[in-house]
């Protein structure tokens, strides 16, 4: 099995940035599939950035703005976040195939 640990979020302005990053205790080089998820207040959890086979998807609401990376050599993934607003608030969570971590907070205010 394979256990997750985000970090990296926080109360930011909008406009602001934060770099989460998401360590896993086994490999991941061999994963096929993995990304993050957001779950906003009250709101059914949407996926923001993912990766498979076929290459990175962004929501479309975060292209240009997101950026998702891993490093195979350390178990670590990445999720770059720039220009931060108030709808991007929310607990962000890091999925490898099916396994999941416990989510960190980010939270923007006006």
């Amino acid at each position: 099995q394979v256990h997750l640990v985000e970090s990296g979020g926080g109360l930011v302005q909008a406009g602001g940035s934060l770099r989460l990053s998401c360590a896993a205790s086994g490999s991941i080089s061999s994963a096929v599939t993995m990304g993050w998820l957001r779950q906003a207040p009250g709101k059914e959890s949407d996926l923001v950035a993912g990766i498979s086979r076929f290459g990175t998807i962004y929501a479309e609401t975060v292209k240009g703005l997101f950026t998702m990376s891993r490093d195979n050599a350390e178990n670590m993934l990445y999720l770059q976040m720039n220009n931060l607003q108030p709808e991007d608030t929310g607990v962000y969570y890091c999925n490898v195939c099916d396994a999941w971590g416990q989510g960190t907070q980010v939270t923007v205010s006006s």
